[in-house]
């Protein structure tokens, strides 16, 4: 595009786009949520057992997880299920009025299961939540006549 100045020259305008900082700045957004992305996904991947009734989490607890090689976590650190009471145990938390989520893979087998809930109830926490997945159905129920 031309324009004529005032003393009668000709330029040309410089209108170009300059898009190096646009380029610096997607790179750095993306090397960010490459960075972040392993983060956000941390945690023991469990396989829970599939239900028909499943309540939404909405409150942040402790998570004591089993997983499929019968390894105990407490949120995401490894514990020994002797030691499981005295970790559980808050100070100045009555454990009466203390919740958490128990998640275990479905080919735990029953006793593994058994060991941590009486190390739970060691410690005194009677609310537990046992985490589950909700159950798919696949075509209808039937029909009703």
């Amino acid at each position: 595009m031309a324009f004529t100045t005032m003393n009668g020259q000709t330029r040309s305008s410089l209108a170009e786009i300059n898009i190096t900082p646009l380029v610096d700045v997607v790179l750095v957004l993306l090397v960010i949520f490459m960075i972040t992305e392993p983060v956000l996904q941390s945690g023991i991947e469990v396989n829970v057992p599939k239900t028909r009734t499943v309540k939404q989490i909405t409150e942040e607890r402790m998570v004591v997880t089993i997983d499929r090689d019968q390894n105990v976590f407490l949120n995401d650190q490894p514990v020994n299920v002797h030691d499981l009471p005295a970790r559980l145990h808050q100070a100045g938390v009555d454990p009466a009025h203390q919740a958490i989520y128990l998640r275990s893979d479905e080919r735990v087998p029953f006793g593994a299961f058994a060991s941590v809930m009486d190390a739970v109830k060691l410690s005194g926490i009677t609310n537990v939540s046992i985490v589950t997945q909700p159950l798919e159905l696949k075509g209808s129920a039937g029909s009703a006549n």
